[in-house]
Protein backbone atom coordinates (compact mmCIF):
# COMPACT_ATOMS: atom_id res chain seq x y z
CA UNK A 1 0.00 0.00 0.00
CA UNK A 2 2.79 2.42 0.93
CA UNK A 3 4.77 1.69 -2.22
CA UNK A 4 1.74 1.94 -4.49
CA UNK A 5 0.64 5.17 -2.83
CA UNK A 6 4.04 6.77 -3.31
CA UNK A 7 4.94 5.41 -6.76
CA UNK A 8 1.58 5.54 -8.53
CA UNK A 9 1.45 7.97 -11.44
CA UNK A 10 -2.34 8.09 -11.28
CA UNK A 11 -3.49 10.66 -8.69
CA UNK A 12 -6.79 8.83 -8.25
CA UNK A 13 -4.99 5.62 -7.33
CA UNK A 14 -2.48 7.35 -5.04
CA UNK A 15 -5.14 9.30 -3.20
CA UNK A 16 -7.86 6.68 -3.03
CA UNK A 17 -5.83 3.64 -2.01
CA UNK A 18 -5.64 4.51 1.68
CA UNK A 19 -9.33 5.37 1.75
CA UNK A 20 -10.17 2.13 -0.05
CA UNK A 21 -8.14 0.02 2.38
CA UNK A 22 -9.53 1.61 5.51
CA UNK A 23 -13.02 1.73 4.06
CA UNK A 24 -12.78 -2.03 3.53
CA UNK A 25 -11.55 -2.38 7.11
CA UNK A 26 -14.59 -0.41 8.30
CA UNK A 27 -16.90 -2.76 6.37
CA UNK A 28 -15.20 -5.77 7.95
CA UNK A 29 -15.48 -4.11 11.34
CA UNK A 30 -19.19 -3.57 10.80
CA UNK A 31 -19.74 -7.24 10.01
CA UNK A 32 -17.68 -8.45 12.97
CA UNK A 33 -19.41 -5.99 15.28
CA UNK A 34 -22.84 -7.19 14.24
CA UNK A 35 -22.06 -10.88 14.65
CA UNK A 36 -19.95 -10.46 17.80
CA UNK A 37 -23.00 -9.37 19.75
CA UNK A 38 -25.68 -11.55 18.19
CA UNK A 39 -23.63 -14.77 18.17
CA UNK A 40 -22.99 -14.52 21.91
CA UNK A 41 -26.73 -14.72 22.41
CA UNK A 42 -26.97 -18.07 20.57
CA UNK A 43 -23.50 -19.65 20.84
CA UNK A 44 -21.00 -20.34 23.61
CA UNK A 45 -17.77 -18.31 23.78
CA UNK A 46 -15.83 -21.46 22.80
CA UNK A 47 -17.79 -21.76 19.56
CA UNK A 48 -17.40 -18.05 18.81
CA UNK A 49 -13.62 -18.25 19.26
CA UNK A 50 -13.53 -21.34 17.07
CA UNK A 51 -15.41 -19.52 14.35
CA UNK A 52 -13.12 -16.51 14.46
CA UNK A 53 -10.07 -18.78 14.25
CA UNK A 54 -11.12 -19.68 10.70
CA UNK A 55 -10.94 -16.08 9.48
CA UNK A 56 -7.10 -15.74 9.64
CA UNK A 57 -6.85 -18.92 7.55
CA UNK A 58 -9.01 -17.28 4.90
CA UNK A 59 -6.76 -14.20 4.98
CA UNK A 60 -3.68 -16.41 4.57
CA UNK A 61 -5.23 -18.06 1.52
CA UNK A 62 -6.09 -14.68 -0.05
CA UNK A 63 -2.51 -13.52 0.55
CA UNK A 64 -1.25 -16.32 -1.70
CA UNK A 65 -3.29 -14.85 -4.57
CA UNK A 66 -1.54 -11.45 -4.48
CA UNK A 67 0.37 -10.80 -7.68
CA UNK A 68 3.80 -9.60 -6.58
CA UNK A 69 7.11 -9.66 -8.41
CA UNK A 70 9.91 -11.02 -6.19
CA UNK A 71 12.95 -8.79 -5.73
CA UNK A 72 16.16 -10.44 -6.87
CA UNK A 73 19.41 -9.78 -5.07
CA UNK A 74 20.75 -8.07 -8.16
CA UNK A 75 17.85 -5.63 -8.21
CA UNK A 76 18.18 -4.24 -4.72
CA UNK A 77 20.69 -3.82 -2.02
CA UNK A 78 19.75 -6.36 0.66
CA UNK A 79 22.44 -5.33 3.11
CA UNK A 80 20.67 -5.14 6.48
CA UNK A 81 23.21 -2.72 7.95
CA UNK A 82 22.67 -0.34 5.03
CA UNK A 83 18.90 -0.51 5.49
CA UNK A 84 19.29 0.33 9.17
CA UNK A 85 21.56 3.22 8.25
CA UNK A 86 19.07 4.49 5.67
CA UNK A 87 16.27 4.19 8.23
CA UNK A 88 18.25 6.22 10.76
CA UNK A 89 19.02 8.88 8.14
CA UNK A 90 15.31 9.10 7.32
CA UNK A 91 14.23 9.33 10.96
CA UNK A 92 16.71 12.18 11.64
CA UNK A 93 15.05 14.37 9.04
CA UNK A 94 12.94 17.09 10.72
CA UNK A 95 10.13 16.57 8.22
CA UNK A 96 9.82 12.99 9.54
CA UNK A 97 10.58 13.04 13.27
CA UNK A 98 8.55 16.17 14.00
CA UNK A 99 5.26 14.85 12.55
CA UNK A 100 6.01 11.47 14.15
CA UNK A 101 6.44 13.06 17.58
CA UNK A 102 3.28 15.11 17.10
CA UNK A 103 1.33 11.96 16.23
CA UNK A 104 2.70 10.30 19.36
CA UNK A 105 1.59 13.20 21.57
CA UNK A 106 -1.79 13.32 19.85
CA UNK A 107 -2.44 9.60 20.33
CA UNK A 108 -0.99 9.28 23.83
CA UNK A 109 -3.58 11.47 25.54
CA UNK A 110 -5.41 9.52 28.27
CA UNK A 111 -8.68 7.73 27.63
CA UNK A 112 -11.51 6.72 29.94
CA UNK A 113 -12.85 3.95 27.69
CA UNK A 114 -12.31 1.16 30.22
CA UNK A 115 -14.14 2.92 33.04
CA UNK A 116 -16.90 4.06 30.70
CA UNK A 117 -17.47 0.49 29.53
CA UNK A 118 -18.05 -0.56 33.15
CA UNK A 119 -20.50 2.32 33.47
CA UNK A 120 -22.44 1.18 30.40
CA UNK A 121 -22.67 -2.43 31.54
CA UNK A 122 -22.93 -2.16 35.33
CA UNK A 123 -24.78 1.13 35.80
CA UNK A 124 -26.89 1.38 32.65
CA UNK A 125 -27.31 -2.40 32.31
CA UNK A 126 -26.39 -2.63 28.62
CA UNK A 127 -25.77 -6.21 27.47
CA UNK A 128 -23.45 -7.74 24.86
CA UNK A 129 -26.05 -7.64 22.07
CA UNK A 130 -26.59 -3.90 22.51
CA UNK A 131 -22.84 -3.24 22.70
CA UNK A 132 -22.43 -5.27 19.52
CA UNK A 133 -24.99 -3.06 17.83
CA UNK A 134 -23.12 0.01 19.03
CA UNK A 135 -19.93 -1.36 17.48
CA UNK A 136 -21.83 -2.05 14.27
CA UNK A 137 -23.11 1.49 14.07
CA UNK A 138 -19.72 3.03 14.92
CA UNK A 139 -18.02 0.89 12.27
CA UNK A 140 -20.57 2.08 9.73
CA UNK A 141 -19.95 5.64 10.93
CA UNK A 142 -16.23 5.11 10.34
CA UNK A 143 -17.08 4.20 6.77
CA UNK A 144 -19.00 7.46 6.51
CA UNK A 145 -15.92 9.24 7.84
CA UNK A 146 -13.84 7.69 5.04
CA UNK A 147 -16.37 8.95 2.50
CA UNK A 148 -16.48 12.44 4.04
CA UNK A 149 -12.70 12.73 3.93
CA UNK A 150 -12.44 11.37 0.39
CA UNK A 151 -15.27 13.58 -0.90
CA UNK A 152 -14.77 16.88 0.88
CA UNK A 153 -11.49 17.09 2.80
CA UNK A 154 -8.76 15.94 0.41
CA UNK A 155 -8.25 19.53 -0.72
CA UNK A 156 -7.75 20.83 2.83
CA UNK A 157 -4.31 21.00 4.43
CA UNK A 158 -3.54 17.99 6.63
CA UNK A 159 -2.46 20.29 9.44
CA UNK A 160 -5.82 22.10 9.40
CA UNK A 161 -7.75 18.80 9.45
CA UNK A 162 -5.85 17.58 12.51
CA UNK A 163 -6.21 20.94 14.26
CA UNK A 164 -9.97 21.22 13.83
CA UNK A 165 -10.49 17.54 14.55
CA UNK A 166 -8.86 18.01 17.94
CA UNK A 167 -10.81 21.21 18.63
CA UNK A 168 -14.16 19.60 17.80
CA UNK A 169 -13.43 16.28 19.53
CA UNK A 170 -12.94 17.90 22.95
CA UNK A 171 -16.51 19.22 23.39
CA UNK A 172 -17.91 16.07 21.76
CA UNK A 173 -16.08 13.99 24.35
CA UNK A 174 -17.60 16.12 27.09
CA UNK A 175 -21.10 15.18 25.96
CA UNK A 176 -20.57 11.88 27.81
CA UNK A 177 -21.04 13.90 31.00
CA UNK A 178 -24.71 14.21 30.10
CA UNK A 179 -25.05 10.43 30.05
CA UNK A 180 -22.99 9.95 33.23
CA UNK A 181 -25.14 12.44 35.15
CA UNK A 182 -28.33 10.93 33.60
CA UNK A 183 -29.29 14.43 32.46
CA UNK A 184 -30.31 12.93 29.12
CA UNK A 185 -33.27 11.28 30.83
CA UNK A 186 -34.49 14.67 32.02
CA UNK A 187 -34.31 15.81 28.38
CA UNK A 188 -36.35 12.81 27.28
CA UNK A 189 -33.43 11.10 25.49
CA UNK A 190 -33.11 7.35 26.23
CA UNK A 191 -29.69 6.09 27.30
CA UNK A 192 -29.36 3.83 24.26
CA UNK A 193 -30.20 6.57 21.79
CA UNK A 194 -27.72 8.93 23.41
CA UNK A 195 -24.94 6.33 23.27
CA UNK A 196 -25.61 5.74 19.57
CA UNK A 197 -25.58 9.45 18.71
CA UNK A 198 -22.44 10.20 20.68
CA UNK A 199 -20.48 7.26 19.30
CA UNK A 200 -21.49 7.97 15.69
CA UNK A 201 -20.20 11.55 15.84
CA UNK A 202 -16.92 10.54 17.48
CA UNK A 203 -16.39 7.66 15.03
CA UNK A 204 -16.83 9.90 11.98
CA UNK A 205 -14.52 12.52 13.45
CA UNK A 206 -11.94 9.91 14.45
CA UNK A 207 -11.77 8.48 10.93
CA UNK A 208 -11.51 11.97 9.42
CA UNK A 209 -8.50 12.65 11.67
CA UNK A 210 -6.95 9.19 11.18
CA UNK A 211 -6.80 9.10 7.37
CA UNK A 212 -4.59 12.21 6.94
CA UNK A 213 -1.99 10.70 9.26
CA UNK A 214 -1.87 7.55 7.11
CA UNK A 215 -1.51 9.56 3.92
CA UNK A 216 1.19 11.68 5.51
CA UNK A 217 3.07 8.63 6.79
CA UNK A 218 2.90 6.92 3.40
CA UNK A 219 4.22 9.98 1.61
CA UNK A 220 7.07 10.48 4.09
CA UNK A 221 8.56 7.04 3.47
CA UNK A 222 11.66 7.28 1.22
CA UNK A 223 12.45 4.54 -1.32
CA UNK A 224 14.27 1.51 0.02
CA UNK A 225 13.04 1.71 3.61
CA UNK A 226 9.35 2.36 3.05
CA UNK A 227 8.21 -0.88 4.67
CA UNK A 228 10.41 -0.52 7.75
CA UNK A 229 9.74 3.20 8.20
CA UNK A 230 5.98 2.86 7.73
CA UNK A 231 5.95 -0.03 10.20
CA UNK A 232 7.94 2.15 12.61
CA UNK A 233 5.48 5.02 12.21
CA UNK A 234 2.50 2.72 12.80
CA UNK A 235 4.29 1.21 15.82
CA UNK A 236 4.66 4.71 17.22
CA UNK A 237 0.96 5.29 16.52
CA UNK A 238 -0.12 2.07 18.25
CA UNK A 239 2.40 2.47 21.06
CA UNK A 240 1.08 5.95 21.75
CA UNK A 241 -2.45 4.53 21.98
CA UNK A 242 -1.17 2.02 24.53
CA UNK A 243 0.44 4.83 26.52
CA UNK A 244 -2.85 6.73 26.47
CA UNK A 245 -4.71 3.67 27.70
CA UNK A 246 -2.23 3.12 30.53
CA UNK A 247 -2.29 6.78 31.56
CA UNK A 248 -6.07 6.62 31.54
CA UNK A 249 -5.96 3.48 33.70
CA UNK A 250 -3.65 5.23 36.16
CA UNK A 251 -6.02 8.21 36.35
CA UNK A 252 -8.94 5.83 36.82
CA UNK A 253 -7.22 4.20 39.78
CA UNK A 254 -6.10 7.54 41.24
CA UNK A 255 -9.64 8.93 41.11
CA UNK A 256 -11.06 5.78 42.67
CA UNK A 257 -13.29 4.83 39.74
CA UNK A 258 -14.10 1.11 39.83
CA UNK A 259 -16.60 -1.28 38.26
CA UNK A 260 -19.16 -0.19 40.86
CA UNK A 261 -18.00 3.30 41.96
CA UNK A 262 -18.59 5.98 39.33
CA UNK A 263 -18.55 9.00 41.61
CA UNK A 264 -15.50 10.55 39.91
CA UNK A 265 -16.20 9.26 36.40
CA UNK A 266 -17.34 12.74 35.33
CA UNK A 267 -14.03 14.25 36.44
CA UNK A 268 -12.10 11.47 34.70
CA UNK A 269 -14.02 12.03 31.46
CA UNK A 270 -13.45 15.79 31.61
CA UNK A 271 -9.70 15.37 32.15
CA UNK A 272 -9.36 12.90 29.29
CA UNK A 273 -11.41 15.02 26.89
CA UNK A 274 -9.67 18.31 27.62
CA UNK A 275 -6.20 16.74 27.55
CA UNK A 276 -6.70 16.04 23.83
CA UNK A 277 -6.15 19.76 23.22
CA UNK A 278 -2.59 20.03 24.56
CA UNK A 279 -0.91 18.49 21.46
CA UNK A 280 -2.14 21.55 19.54
CA UNK A 281 0.65 23.48 21.26
CA UNK A 282 3.01 21.57 18.96
CA UNK A 283 0.95 21.82 15.75
CA UNK A 284 3.77 23.92 14.30
CA UNK A 285 5.83 20.73 13.92
CA UNK A 286 3.64 19.96 10.90
CA UNK A 287 4.51 23.17 9.06
CA UNK A 288 7.02 21.47 6.74
CA UNK A 289 4.79 18.63 5.55
CA UNK A 290 1.30 19.23 6.90
CA UNK A 291 0.62 22.60 5.28
CA UNK A 292 -0.47 20.98 2.03
CA UNK A 293 -3.49 18.85 1.24
CA UNK A 294 -3.51 15.26 0.06
CA UNK A 295 -4.43 16.39 -3.45
CA UNK A 296 -1.44 18.76 -3.53
CA UNK A 297 0.79 15.88 -2.43
CA UNK A 298 -0.55 13.79 -5.28
CA UNK A 299 -0.05 16.51 -7.86
CA UNK A 300 3.48 17.11 -6.62
CA UNK A 301 4.37 13.42 -6.91
CA UNK A 302 3.14 13.18 -10.51
CA UNK A 303 4.88 16.28 -11.84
Amino acid sequence: VVQQTRDSQDPKVAGGLQSLCWGSAAIGGSLSAYFSGSLLETMTPRHVFGLTAVLPLIVAFIATQINETPIAETDADLDVSKQIQDLWIAIKKPEIWRPTLFIFLWQSTPTSDGAFLYFLTNDLGMGPEFLGRVRLVTSAASLVGVWVYQKFLRTIAIKDILFWSAVVSAPLGLTSLILISHANRALGIPDGAFVFGDDIALAVLGEVAFLPTLVLAARLCPPGVEAVLFATLMSVFNGASTVGTEVGAALTKWLGVTESNFENLSLLTAICSLSSLYPLLFIGWLDDVGSVSERELEEGSTE
